[in-house]
C-alpha cells in the first residue's frame, strides 16, 4: 500500500476516492471506457486492501441538478465487470441512498455515487456553498484519494474541498500523469517536440506562450494553422480563421527566430469545397488555397516532414488532432503523426482528450505510446505553467 501510506491501515476505513469517470455515452451504451479502465487500479488496490471503497466521478456538464442521460448507473455497471465484483450504485450524491449505500458497506466493497454534478455545491464559485457539498462528501468518509487526474485543474468540492477535510494521498493515476508531466516541463530529454493541433489557435495560447521558451520544435496542424498561415501573409479560402489572433501568431512567428525555438508549419495541405466525409479532397500547396475551398488536413508532406522531426526526438508531447480524422479523407495527418509517437525514442506523450479519441479510432493500441494523458485540459494546464489546485492542495 506504499502510494497510501499517508491514510494508515485503509482496512475497515471508508476511502473516498475521486476518479474520473466521465466517458462518451451513446444513449445508455459507453463507447469508449479508456478512463473506466484507468481507475480501476487505484480502486482495486484500496479494495484488496480491505477499505470500504467511495467512488465520486461526474459524467459530462448537467446544471447542478439530476438528468438521466448524465446518471453514472452504466458507468457502475462496467467498472463492476472490469473490477469482477459487485458495484453498489447510490441514486443520489449526498442523500439517503448515498448515506444508506456506504454505511452498509462490509471491507473490500466498492460503491459509486451518483454524478457529483447533480448538486450544485460541486461546481459553485461560492466557497460557503461548494464547502457545504463538501462537508456532507467528507461525511461519507474517513480519508480521501485524488485519482481523477481530468478534474485537478478544477477548484470543486470532490477534487479540492474534501481534500482538506480529510487525511488524503494522491492515487496511482494521478502520480503517474505528474510524474510525466514534470519529465516534460523540468528536465526534458533534448530534442523535445511539441505537435499543437486542434481546431483553435485561441485554446493553445497559453501553452505555445510557455513552450517557446523549453521546447525545441513545435509543429503545428489542425485548424488553428490557418490563422499562422494568414500570420504569414498566405490565403486560406473558406477555412476555420482566428481574425483576432492573427497578430498573436505573428508575434509567435517572430519570437521563434529570436528565441531559437523552432515552429515549423505545414507546407501543404488537404483542401474540399464542404466539410462533409465524402467531399472530394485535393492536395495543394499553402500559397495556394483556392478562395472557395476548407482545409481539412495537413498534406502528405507535411506530414512526413512532421514525422521526421518527431522520430529524431527524445521527447514529444502531441495535443490536437492534426484534421479532421473522424472522416477517413481527412486522417493521414493525424495517423502520420500517431505512427511517429510510436517509433519514438525516448518518451511520447499523447497529451488527452481529442488526440487520444483519435488514435484509438486509428487502430493504435494504448500501449504503442509512453503514455496517453487521461486529462487533456489538465496537462495542457500544466504545460502552460500554471498550478492546478487539485494536485497542490495534496501537498500539504
Amino acid at each position: 500500500m506504499g502510494e497510501f501510506d499517508s491514510l494508515g491501515d485503509v482496512a475497515g476505513k471508508r476511502i473516498l476516492v475521486r476518479s474520473d469517470l466521465n466517458v462518451p455515452l451513446d444513449g445508455s451504451t459507453i463507447t469508449d471506457d479508456g478512463r473506466i479502465r484507468a481507475s480501476v487500479p487505484t480502486i482495486r488496490t484500496l479494495s484488496e486492501a480491505g477499505a470500504r471503497v467511495v467512488v465520486m466521478a461526474h459524467l459530462g456538464r448537467p446544471k447542478g441538478a439530476p438528468e438521466d442521460k448524465y446518471s453514472l448507473r452504466p458507468v457502475a455497471d462496467r467498472l463492476g465487470e472490469l473490477l469482477g465484483i459487485e458495484v453498489h450504485f447510490a441514486t443520489d450524491t449526498v442523500g439517503e441512498s448515498a448515506q444508506s449505500t456506504v454505511s452498509s458497506l462490509g471491507d473490500g466493497e466498492v460503491a459509486l455515487l451518483e454524478n457529483v454534478r447533480f448538486n450544485r455545491g460541486e461546481t459553485s464559485k461560492d466557497e460557503v456553498e461548494r464547502g457545504a457539498f463538501a462537508d456532507e462528501l467528507a461525511a461519507l468518509g474517513d480519508g480521501f484519494v485524488s485519482d481523477g487526474f481530468g478534474v485537478v485543474h478544477r477548484k470543486q468540492a470532490s477534487v479540492y474541498d474534501v481534500a482538506k477535510r480529510l487525511p488524503h494521498a494522491m492515487g496511482g493515476l494521478v502520480r503517474a500523469e505528474v510524474d510525466v508531466l514534470r519529465k516534460l516541463t523540468e528536465e526534458p530529454q533534448r530534442p523535445y517536440v511539441v505537435v499543437l493541433g486542434g481546431s483553435k489557435v485561441s485554446d493553445k495560447l497559453a501553452v505555445i506562450d510557455n513552450l517557446l521558451g523549453k521546447a525545441d520544435t513545435l509543429l503545428i496542424g489542425g485548424g488553428m494553422v490557418f490563422t499562422f498561415l494568414k500570420a504569414q501573409g498566405h490565403e486560406v479560402g473558406q477555412s476555420l480563421l482566428e481574425e483576432e489572433q492573427v497578430e498573436t501568431c505573428r508575434d509567435y512567428l517572430q519570437r521563434s527566430k529570436d528565441t531559437g525555438v523552432e515552429i515549423v508549419l505545414p507546407t501543404d495541405v488537404v483542401v474540399a469545397p464542404e466539410f462533409k466525409a465524402d467531399a472530394p479532397p485535393t492536395t495543394v500547396p499553402v500559397d495556394s488555397i483556392p478562395a472557395d475551398q476548407i482545409g481539412l488536413d495537413i498534406g502528405p508532406d507535411s506530414g512526413a516532414a512532421f514525422a521526421k522531426a518527431i522520430v529524431s526526438a527524445r521527447t514529444v508531447f502531441w495535443n490536437g488532432p492534426m484534421g479532421v480524422f473522424e472522416f477517413d479523407a481527412f486522417a493521414e495527418g493525424t495517423r502520420a503523426v500517431a505512427q511517429a509517437l510510436t517509433e519514438v525514442d525516448g518518451l511520447s506523450v499523447v497529451g488527452g482528450g481529442d488526440s487520444a479519441a483519435a488514435v484509438r479510432q486509428l487502430g493504435f493500441a494504448d500501449d504503442d505510446f509512453g503514455h496517453i494523458s487521461t486529462g487533456g485540459g489538465a496537462s495542457l494546464e500544466y504545460l502552460e505553467g500554471k498550478e492546478l489546485p487539485g494536485i497542490t492542495v495534496l501537498e500539504d
